[in-house]
C-alpha cells in the first residue's frame, strides 16, 4: 500500500467511510466505501462500472401492490376534488397519506 492510498483511506474512515468485507475484485485488497464509492487500500483501483437498463428497474419497481396503491391513490384523489365537506375532505386526505407512506416503504 502506499502513503498516498494509505492517507486517502484514513481519511475517508474519518469522514465517515465503511471497510467493506468484500476484497478488491482486481488484488484481493482491503477497501474503504463513502458515499457508494468503493476505494481498494491495496492498488487503488475502482471496480468498473455498470449500467443497468432503465427497463428492468421499472420492471421490479412495478409490483402489483404498488399497482393497486397508485390505483387507489387515483380513486382518493378524484374523492377529495368532489368533496365539499370539510371533515370528509379531512378523511380522505389522512387516507392519501397513509398510501403515500406506503408507496415509500415499498420502493
Amino acid at each position: 500500500m502506499t502513503e498516498e492510498l494509505r492517507k486517502k483511506a484514513a481519511e475517508m474512515l474519518l469522514n465517515g467511510a465503511t471497510l467493506l468485507s468484500e476484497p478488491c475484485p482486481y488484488c484481493k485488497g482491503v477497501r474503504v466505501m463513502k458515499e457508494g464509492h468503493a476505494l481498494c487500500t491495496n492498488c487503488g483501483r475502482v471496480p468498473e462500472e455498470r449500467k443497468i437498463s432503465t427497463d428492468v428497474i421499472q420492471e421490479k419497481t412495478e409490483t402489483p401492490l404498488k399497482k393497486t396503491l397508485q390505483k387507489k391513490l387515483d380513486v382518493l384523489s378524484k374523492e377529495l376534488e368532489q368533496e365539499i365537506d370539510h371533515e370528509k375532505q379531512q378523511s380522505i386526505l389522512k387516507s392519501i397519506n397513509l398510501v403515500l407512506e406506503m408507496i415509500e416503504k415499498i420502493k
